[in-house]
């Protein structure tokens, strides 16, 4: 019995562990600040960046102190390049809005140099890192970061 129990009750602790786990960040004003989770949401579509950025709105309602990571590769930059818009208009101004409650975007360098693009394409407000799935890898494994997916 002993035997069977010991991996089960591991398990169990292991899956919980994520939902337990409160990192400290700094607020501007160099105040401490507990992070109720830190979420990397991952967009290779950009026809679903609409969705992501209101599902991200409603994130931080619910959860303001959420530390948020948006990770783009492929399809996914094209929302987060100069002048991107849709039939709602451009995407910038939502994106900025977010920016401003935290909210990180980044965009893979992979994608901008298959494109035969450089850094200059993406918007300021986000960031060029090197691969978008290294990035979500690294956040994920390394950081702690949950995984969703719009």
């Amino acid at each position: 019995m002993t035997r069977t129990l010991t991996p089960l009750l591991t398990a169990l602790i292991l899956a919980a562990a994520p939902m337990t786990y409160a990192a400290q960040a700094h607020a501007k004003d160099g105040a401490e600040v507990v992070v109720e989770e830190k979420v990397v949401y991952h967009i290779n579509d950009y026809t679903v960046a609409r969705t992501a950025l209101r599902n991200i709105e409603n994130h931080l309602e619910a959860s303001p102190n959420a530390k948020i990571v948006v990770v783009t590769h492929g399809k996914g930059i094209d929302f987060l390049l100069n002048n991107a818009q849709d039939e709602k208009g451009p995407y910038e101004p939502q994106v900025a809005g977010l920016k401003n409650r935290g909210v990180t975007f980044d965009v893979c360098r992979n994608t901008l140099k298959g494109r035969k693009m450089d850094d200059s394409a993406v918007i300021m407000e986000a960031q060029v890192v090197p691969s978008g799935v290294a990035e979500i890898g690294k956040l994920q494994a390394k950081e702690g970061y949950v995984y969703i997916k719009p």
